[in-house]
């Protein structure tokens, strides 16, 4: 039991300093407002600032459930997820709307929030994690498979038309 209660603090103190890694590592001066590297790697790197969120998405899941999340909460967990999916995948405004957001802080209060160490998860629990695995994995392929369709398919023409092939 020692073994599971560590690796789930381990797990634990690893999904705080992620969570504020991507979330909220920086801070514009003279405002409140704060950024983490999701933003700007989505901004530099289309579609991998996305995986590197959607990677986070699946171990914040995990600690949820290892740590007696209800399952509503884990449904509210998987929607924060889809959001910053669907409109964390814009170009552009997706970055904006990542600064906004912040999906994996969202669901890391949840976590904090509504936590039960003595509870048991359930089968539910574990499908609930599945299907938000899942949409996790999706936010990953995603963007990453649109970055490179674009790229293989207008890349070469807005090379030509800017000259620079």
């Amino acid at each position: 039991m020692a073994d599971a209660t560590s690796s789930i603090s381990a797990l634990r103190r690893w999904a705080e300093r992620l969570v504020a890694l991507l979330d909220d590592r920086f801070r514009i001066p003279g405002t409140d407002l704060r950024f983490g590297l999701d933003p700007i790697i989505g901004l530099l790197f289309p579609g991998i600032g996305d995986a590197v969120t959607g990677t986070g998405s699946i171990g914040l899941l995990t600690l949820a459930v290892h740590r007696g999340v209800p399952r509503v909460v884990l449904w509210r967990m998987v929607l924060n997820i889809l959001i910053d999916l669907i409109f964390g995948s814009l170009p552009i405004v997706g970055d904006i709307f990542d600064v906004a957001f912040k999906a994996n802080r969202r669901n890391f209060e949840l976590i904090r929030e509504h936590e039960s160490p003595d509870s048991k998860a359930s089968s539910w629990d574990y499908v609930v994690v599945a299907i938000g695995v899942s949409v996790a994995i999706l936010s990953i392929i995603v963007p990453l498979a649109a970055a490179f369709y674009f790229g293989f398919n207008y890349g070469p023409a807005l090379l030509e038309h800017l000259g620079l092939r």
